[in-house]
């Protein structure tokens, strides 16, 4: 819902700052007081283009500033995520137009295209008046009207995931057919690759293992050497370390003997003997098995040599070696068998074609289910709202693509019913356009073309009371949809838009006391003059003051006891 409405430096309006409550918000004011103002402000905010002459005069730029509560909105949320936006609980759209001609737009304070908040707008509020957030002016909303009105969402999610799966199919089938020429072209050199790196086999980790083995080789002798000359020093040489420590231990076993002192130090050099006795072993197990083999050294080279030929052609490193011939074995392999992969992949096309065919002709049959209902409930609605004889009617079309034929077969045909292929999209095979006669006589003609300002209100008022419970726009506004209506029918409007208000926030701009007295929250347009500059200001209305106003709207600008009664009567108020 819109909690807060901020304007600023716009037209007549210095600064306004509007709180909004849930249900019924209503808005009038005499002519020419500026209502309109407010609305062309909110349409600025909601992403219609605007140019510097809205700007008030002697200022440097005009702001509006918005904040809409979106908990629990998730098409909006999923939006603001989509963008790489902050998301809360509270999503506050500001537009500025500056008088040097710079338009700035901003989402939660960052900066976004214009294009960003005209789809978060169309997310939000439908406006209905001469403004373009008019959804029932956009043909491409009629279908999503008309599901809503039959609870299909549920149809709707199946078919969408099944055509969301047959797209990215075809969009592999059309990269594999891409790559064909390419591969078949490559396929020589992939080969020779192949031939080559396995000629050689590298193995994961295997160059650190062979070049470790190669250093050992390489200093074979001087390990030997200098082994056999350890284990002499340690153990077997006559003045042997070991036999040196072994000496000393029993020396100090003796003195331990005399004084305990020597206990300590006596154990240090028995652990002594013990640890070099361990090394001599070691060293000696070493020497015994140090090998000299030439041949192994050469083929140590050898191997090094060609592996390092090989990194030097295929990325560096083994590992990069092992990863292309990974990559280019897979497309030797699909180059070696491309019929059978496409063959493969057409398969699952048409196994998931059938199912999202399915899933289309489920939802298209119960579109056309839903038609007759919905046709008679508008036209039943809008003579309840004074557009008498008016005939209304959802054209649900289907379009062919043609029958199988070989080859001719379409690449991109999400949908086939029988032996014909349909055009598809991600809402189903149907196009819908609502059609309307609001004379008796006159052919039924699309709405787009034929309905005026306050007949589109009211067929969208008619519509919405028929769909009350969609959350698809949470907020609806309507702009002086009492044009043309008065007496009886001015109350079933006023009825309309109030019942509305228990599933939506609805704002309406209104000159009838009929429609005015049913608002849970009134504000009024006032021109003032002051400082000798003419302003527009909004004013909340207590209760006493929404009587007074109502009274004002049913019999001029004197307000009389009687006019004040009948204001009490209308608005349902017991007398104090």
């Amino acid at each position: 819902m819109l909690k807060t409405l901020l304007i600023k430096n716009y037209a007549l309006i210095e600064e306004i700052e509007i709180e909004f409550e849930s249900g019924l918000n209503i808005i009038t004011g005499e002519t020419g007081a500026g209502k309109s103002i407010l609305i062309d402000a909110l349409s600025l905010v909601l992403g219609e283009r605007a140019s510097s002459d809205v700007i008030r005069r002697g200022a440097d730029k005009a702001v509006v500033e918005a904040v809409f509560g979106i908990s629990g909105n998730k098409r909006v949320c999923g939006f603001v995520q989509a963008q790489d936006l902050e998301l809360s609980s509270d999503l506050i759209l500001r537009r500025e137009i500056s008088a040097k001609g710079h338009n700035r737009c901003f989402v939660n304070d960052t900066p976004v295209a214009l294009s960003v908040l005209q789809a978060i707008g169309d997310l939000l509020v439908d406006l209905h008046g001469q403004h373009d957030h008019q959804s029932l002016l956009r043909t491409e909303t009629h279908i999503d009207l008309l599901d809503d009105f039959g609870g299909l969402a549920g149809l709707r999610e199946e078919y969408v995931a099944s055509y969301e799966r047959l797209t990215a199919l075809f969009s592999f089938l059309e990269e594999l057919q891409a790559k064909e020429r390419q591969l078949r072209e490559r396929k020589d050199l992939y080969e020779f690759q192949i031939q080559e790196i396995d000629a050689l086999s590298p193995l994961r980790g295997e160059e650190d293992a062979l070049e470790r083995e190669l250093r050992i080789l390489e200093n074979s002798e001087k390990l030997f050497e200098a082994t056999s000359n350890l284990h002499q020093m340690l153990y077997e040489g006559e003045q042997a370390v070991y036999d040196q420590l072994v000496l000393a231990r029993n020396q100090l076993e003796d003195l331990a003997h005399i004084d305990a002192t020597f206990e300590e130090i006596k154990n240090e050099c028995a652990s002594a003997v013990a640890i070099v006795s361990e090394v001599s072993k070691f060293i000696q197990s070493y020497n015994s098995k140090v090998e000299f083999n030439p041949e192994r050294l050469e083929q140590i080279r050898d191997r090094l040599g060609r592996l390092a030929l090989l990194k030097k052609k295929y990325g560096g490193s083994v590992d990069a070696i092992i990863d292309h011939r990974d990559r280019i074995g897979q497309e030797f392999a699909l180059a070696e068998n491309f019929e059978g992969e496409i063959k493969k992949l057409m398969e699952k096309i048409e196994e998931e074609r059938r199912v999202c065919s399915a899933a289309a002709q489920r939802l298209s049959a119960k579109r056309r289910e839903h038609v007759n209902k919905i046709n008679n409930s508008v036209a039943a609605e809008l003579g309840k709202l004074g557009i008498s004889n008016a005939r209304f009617d959802v054209q649900v079309e289907n379009h062919p693509l043609g029958k199988t034929s070989g080859s001719s077969q379409p690449l991109r045909a999400y949908v086939k019913l029988g032996r014909e292929f349909f055009q598809a999209t991600l809402k189903g095979i149907d196009s819908v356009e609502f059609h309307i006669s609001t004379n008796l006589g006159e052919e039924l003609k699309p709405l787009v073309k034929v309905a005026s300002g306050g007949e589109i209100s009211r067929i969208m008022l008619a519509l919405k009371s028929i769909l009350a419970k969609s959350e698809r726009l949470p907020l609806l506004i309507f702009d002086e949809i009492d044009v043309g209506v008065s007496g009886r029918i001015a109350l079933s409007v006023g009825r309309s838009l109030k019942s509305l208000s228990q599933f939506h926030q609805v704002v309406a701009i209104t000159h009838l006391p009929q429609i005015a007295g049913l608002a849970d929250t009134h504000f009024v347009v006032e021109k003032i003059e002051r400082e000798k500059r003419t302003k527009t200001r909004l004013r909340k209305l207590e209760l006493e003051e929404r009587v007074k106003e109502v009274a004002k709207l049913m019999s001029g600008t004197q307000v009389t006891e009687a006019g004040l009664k009948g204001a009490r009567e209308l608005m349902g108020l017991k007398k104090n």
